[in-house]
């Protein structure tokens, strides 16, 4: 079953679904700034385009990555996105993923 997502009044959008490898979610978001909550452990790869990061959301240093990058966001945290022009990625969010995905 594929489930559907919509954030910040559909600024941000995202596919969900679940396989033998684990839990992911799909998605694209507009350019804005986005603070998420991560109640269990995630990793966001970039897909698309390129976005400044800060963790934990309002402490942290700003960190940008461009496509292809990814970073870990720890269970229990929160973290911003500052986007200035519309990117897609893939965030797997289950305990037992190893990290690295060849994208």
């Amino acid at each position: 079953m594929i489930g559907q997502n919509e954030y910040f009044d559909g600024q941000v959008r995202s596919l969900e679904f679940c396989n033998e490898q684990g839990n992911f979610t799909v998605g694209v978001m507009e350019p804005g700034e986005w603070t998420f909550e991560a109640p269990v452990k995630e990793w966001m790869h970039l897909v698309r385009g390129s976005w400044d990061v800060q963790q934990p959301a309002g402490q942290g240093e700003w960190k940008t990555y461009r496509e292809g990058e990814q970073f870990e966001v720890p269970g229990g945290t929160d973290f911003t996105v500052r986007i200035k022009d519309t990117v897609a990625y893939l965030c797997p969010y289950t305990g037992e993923f190893l990290g690295h995905l060849d994208l």
